[in-house]
């Protein structure tokens, strides 16, 4: 089974579409900010970025930041459209999840019921293992893969979302056998990983800079070399056109009126624009993108028709 990559556009190339956006002004009340993955991974460090630069920014209003995880992300998803339709209640997002989720069919919700207002960074897939394997590069895993097929086991972040895409594409890729292990989310895969209760993690360039030290980063899919990796070679260098990993986002309740969804968008525009937000990001392993109102219904149908590729590729939707 070959999957089909995503064509991620560079940060540099999604500029952003809201002329007005340093210009946005503050919330009027407190943003309640829902994330659908536990504390400790990448949606939860993007919420914690985005809070300290808005609070600079609004020293008079708060970002609360406040969970409902579970089943990779469905959980919030689901009930998403539940929440106060305020103006003020944004909810995290992801791509590929909330394609490849409602293909699977086993979540209470479809993709058209997600409504996206912001997409914010894109974090490129990345293999690693911890630093106590011995297995030491990306030559090595495959040997050690090949050797011994569906011995070794890879975290992830959920089911059917951009780490289970990113494992389905390795092994058929590079014709091994490995067995993904999906956990509620990144922080609850660190344990596992740090712990040694998986053989690695088919995760993102952020969770090999976070953990650095710690993990051992095998190959990147990046159109070139991350710089706070710069020993971890590309799939592209190891032969395989691969440039693919998660996109982030907000979205907000569906009956949210389009001018307040339109105002979030300019504030999360604003935020990126931060020299201090950018400076976290890069040293986070994000690249910030920056799609809003005015670009949203085609970035979101070519999206849609690319993972929608990906889903079927994997088994999912028959």
């Amino acid at each position: 089974m070959k999957l089909m990559h995503a064509v991620m556009a560079a940060a540099g190339c999604l500029l952003a579409d809201v002329p007005a956006a340093s210009a946005q002004a503050c919330p009027e009340r407190n943003v309640n900010y829902w994330q659908a993955f536990p504390p400790g991974g990448e949606s939860d460090l993007s919420a914690r970025h985005q809070q300290t630069v808005l609070k600079r920014r609004c020293p008079a209003i708060e970002t609360i930041v406040q969970y409902k995880a579970g089943a990779g992300g469905a959980l919030m998803w689901s009930t998403m459209n539940t929440l106060p339709a305020d103006g003020s209640t944004v909810v995290g997002i992801n791509l590929p999840h909330t394609v490849l989720q409602p293909m699977e069919g086993n979540v209470q919700y479809k993709t058209e019921d997600i409504t996206p207002v912001f997409w914010f960074h894109y974090t490129p897939d990345a293999l690693l293992v911890p630093e106590s394997s011995p297995i030491r590069s990306f030559a090595e895993f495959v040997k050690a893969a090949k050797a011994e097929p569906g011995k070794l086991n890879l975290g992830g972040s959920g089911l059917n979302s951009a780490n289970h895409a990113a494992h389905e594409r390795l092994n058929s890729t590079f014709g091994i056998t490995t067995t993904y292990v999906p956990f509620k989310g990144t922080g609850d895969m660190t344990i596992a990983v740090l712990g040694g209760h998986v053989s690695g993690a088919m995760s993102y360039t952020a969770f090999a800079i976070n953990q650095k030290g710690k993990v051992r980063a095998l190959a990147v899919a990046m159109d070139k070399r991350h710089p706070l990796l710069p020993d971890v070679p590309t799939f592209r260098e190891l032969g395989v056109d691969w440039v693919d990993g998660a996109y982030r986002g907000i979205g907000m309740p569906k009956s949210t009126p389009p001018d307040a969804r339109r105002r979030m968008a300019e504030l999360w525009a604003a935020l990126n624009a931060e020299p201090e937000m950018q400076q976290l990001a890069a040293k986070s392993g994000f690249e910030l993108v920056n799609v809003g109102p005015d670009r949203m219904d085609a970035f979101m149908k070519d999206k849609i028709r690319v993972y929608t590729e990906v889903g079927k590729q994997m088994g999912l939707g028959r």
